[in-house]
């Protein structure tokens, strides 16, 4: 439980790394002596040479002041940090649950596949900012981004899993029927791939145009020429501002809309008291996340608006994915 919510903290604090533009100020990567902050000014203006070497400094920040740089970089290292602590809570609780036997060897097994993912998504990380650092980018690259993002809510998702495997979020009394479990299938696959378009959105910064809902350049979608204004076709869905960002909009709606007709049928069912509850909590919940996405859109993408709307996606994936797994177990039928 403490891994999941240093989780969600990651997601936000990683939200904010970007929205401050400091994901780029460090410019190494050093697993064991990156945890060590600059001491004293020689050791400031070493990192701050380093940073002022760098493509994004030299076309985005030139004339930067000490101070401001040491703004943006306390947030990249801050967002390291907060990496090595979730390892070394995961892997303290894995040596604690081994040492005294509390899990099986299946379990076991399944933790130490985590823990290889969670040591993955740090050199992940590395790969998204070392993107940033080739020659022209003031920026990590989008799809890179959206990697490090995608790989983070694979790492979270697990740990729902197995916490309703351990029969944390209590048990549903009966299963609910194929068509209704597929049902939460699909939402909680939804609700993963909209906000790997959300990492597109916020990689290629068309949170920042086509500020207005629900019209987009004056019509439901900008004209095909805007659309696909680059060249090769492909690259506009991960670079083009403008298809970028109608695909996180038609994303948002389809994924509204399937939430909707989910938690309408589960609650016609009237099979499971608790499916019911949960279904309608997670339609509640996806009204919140839409209005927060609308609100961040068109006040242009404030730092609370944003950040807000970024832990809001978690909170939902993560009801998504413990409605999926609690819906997945086999419940006790009922006595004759």
């Amino acid at each position: 439980m403490l891994t999941l919510a240093l989780v969600a903290l990651m997601v936000v604090i990683g939200g904010a790394t970007r929205l401050t533009g400091s994901g780029l100020s460090i410019t190494e990567w050093k697993p064991i002596t990156g945890s060590i902050p600059p001491l004293g000014e020689a050791a400031w203006m070493s990192e701050f040479d380093k940073y002022r070497a760098s493509p994004q400094y030299k076309l985005l920040n030139e004339g930067m002041s000490l101070g401001e740089f040491q703004f943006i970089y306390w947030w990249e290292w801050g967002h390291r940090q907060l990496g090595r602590l979730i390892g070394l809570v995961f892997l303290g609780g894995l040596i604690l649950a081994a040492a005294t036997r509390r899990v099986s060897k299946r379990e076991g097994l399944v933790l130490f596949g985590m823990g290889l993912l969670l040591a993955a998504q740090g050199a992940i990380g590395w790969i998204m900012v070392a993107s940033g650092l080739e020659p022209g980018m003031t920026a990590v690259a989008p799809v890179k981004l959206t990697l490090h993002l995608g790989f983070a809510l694979i790492f979270f998702s697990a740990i729902v899993l197995f916490l309703a495997h351990l029969r944390q979020f209590g048990r549903d009394p009966v299963t609910l029927p194929k068509g209704l479990r597929f049902g939460a299938y699909a939402v909680t696959a939804l609700s993963f791939a909209q906000i790997l378009l959300g990492g597109l959105v916020a990689g290629s910064r068309a949170g920042f145009t086509f500020n207005t809902w629900p019209l987009m350049d004056g019509g439901f979608a900008p004209s095909r020429e805007a659309l696909f204004a680059v060249t090769p076709w492909w690259e506009n869905f991960v670079d083009n501002v403008a298809l970028v960002q109608l695909n996180h909009r038609i994303g948002a709606y389809a994924l509204l809309a399937a939430t909707a007709l989910y938690a309408v049928r589960v609650a016609r069912s009237k099979l499971c008291p608790r499916a019911r509850r949960r279904a309608v909590a997670l339609l509640h919940l996806m009204i919140a996340q839409a209005a927060l996405g609308i609100a961040a859109l068109v006040l242009v993408v404030p730092l609370w608006a944003g950040l807000a709307h970024q832990f809001g996606a978690v909170v939902v994936l993560g009801l998504a994915v413990a409605n999926a797994g609690l819906i997945a177990q086999r419940a006790k039928q009922p006595a004759a």
